[in-house]
């Protein structure tokens, strides 16, 4: 099966085409930009659909970032692909943000720690466990300070690779000699970390795909205040 593959959770808009039955990505392209992801996530699905000799009637499904990660960013990439998923009458799957970045460093043997930027101290984290070939998740994903990480990180005791858009100021500021950090090519979001977690979720329909932000949206914040 064909899994297209979308990311608009951070500041990279990615898309990636990937051949379950092979094991292979037949295209991806990831563009770091400063754009609206809405101005480019399109034109990036078609072009690597188009360069790699598929087309759309092709897919089988396609998986998105759900969360965490820009409030705006999400919306537009699960928008993208219900509306690709109701066009082709297929289905779709969410996939974590998270766990995305676990899956580009998923030959890595050991303990991966996801971290995205959130605000100021506070970043979305999740801890996996590699064999290699899998994933294994071992903790809640969930909202926290960079010196409480680094203190949970410090006591398990264990060597530990980084990754996510948080990943290099948070080597960088604790600099532990048990913290390796993912390579530029596997540090940032990308859309082939989302076909590879995508593969092994159930699909649903796309009137059933949901963002999951893991913190309250500005709006909602605002209402709590007022009726404070």
């Amino acid at each position: 099966m064909l899994i297209l593959g979308i990311d608009t959770s951070g500041k990279t808009a990615s898309a990636a085409l990937f051949d379950t039955e092979q094991e292979l990505f037949l295209a991806q392209n990831t563009l770091y930009t400063q754009k609206t992801h809405s101005q480019v996530i399109m034109p990036i699905v078609k072009d690597i659909i188009s360069q790699s000799g598929k087309k759309l009637t092709d897919i089988g499904a396609v998986a998105v970032a759900a969360g965490p990660g820009s409030y705006t960013g999400l919306r537009i990439g699960v928008a993208a692909v219900k509306a690709l998923s109701f066009g082709l009458d297929i289905k779709c799957c969410g996939v974590s943000a998270l766990e995305g970045l676990a899956c580009n460093n998923i030959a890595y043997k050991g303990i991966i720690c996801s971290i995205m930027k959130a605000r100021g101290d506070i970043v979305y984290n999740c801890i996996y466990k590699s064999d290699g070939f899998s994933i294994e998740q071992i903790c809640e994903e969930r909202l926290i300070s960079r010196d409480e990480l680094a203190q949970e990180l410090a006591f398990a005791g264990k060597e530990t690779m980084l990754c996510g858009d948080g990943a290099a100021e948070f080597f960088t500021e604790y600099n532990s000699p048990m913290f390796i950090i993912s390579p530029p090519q596997s540090r940032l979001q990308n859309a082939a970390g989302v076909c590879l977690a995508g593969a092994s979720k159930p699909h649903i329909a796309p009137e059933e795909l949901e963002v999951s932000y893991l913190q309250k949206v500005k709006a909602e914040k605002d209402l709590e205040d007022r009726q404070k």
